[in-house]
């Protein structure tokens, strides 16, 4: 009798784990610059580009409030935020300087780069159907001469849908206009140097 019972236990506990338990959902930021540059030769490497801690996970961070997250484990980034930044933002520059010689940081061993970006991203937030934010330091350096702009991005993107695709979708928007601001500061880099 004690196995019958055992054995019944165990199969009602492993079906209820099969009920409680969903499919998760990745997710991915993605380029949205559109072309628009006179085609270039510069070279640029994109990285390291760094994230609050407390978003540096494979699940989507969630603000609930203003000091509350909910950490969602089922709606996840297909590959580390850090990661996923810096490959979009280089798709991005490759886009708005009409150039393809945009690579991830360290280059190759005989990489020439004329442009070196670095990114810090203060703060990453996420509001389904609200809005997507993102608060990044930058720093440009021109390898020739170690010439530096450094700027800051905010961008606050709103939603109107509450899917967690809608909300790597506004990410990627904000992820654009950051890339938009550091192509602009290489842009003046460049009418410096000529």
């Amino acid at each position: 009798m004690h196995r019958v019972v055992a054995l019944s236990v165990r199969a009602l506990a492993v079906v209820t784990a099969g009920c409680n338990s969903s499919p998760s959902h990745f997710y991915t930021l993605s380029a949205t610059a559109a072309p628009g540059a006179a085609a270039s030769k510069l070279a640029i490497a994109v990285g390291p580009v760094s994230v609050p801690a407390a978003v540096d996970r494979p699940q989507i961070v969630v603000n609930t409030s203003a000091n509350q997250v909910s950490i969602d484990d089922f709606n996840r980034w297909a590959s580390p935020l850090q990661d996923n930044l810096t490959r979009v933002v280089a798709e991005n520059l490759v886009a708005q300087l009409g150039t393809a010689r945009v690579t991830l940081f360290p280059p190759g061993l005989n990489a020439e780069i004329d442009y070196r970006v670095q990114i810090e991203i203060r703060n990453f937030e996420s509001i389904p159907g609200k809005s997507a934010s993102l608060d990044a330091i930058w720093t440009v350096r021109r390898t020739k001469d170690g010439k530096i702009e450094t700027g800051r991005t905010s961008v606050r993107e709103p939603m109107q849908e509450g899917s967690f695709d809608a909300l790597a979708a506004a990410h990627s928007r904000g992820v654009a206009k950051l890339s938009q601001d550091i192509a602009d500061a290489i842009r003046t880099l460049e009418r410096g140097a000529a």
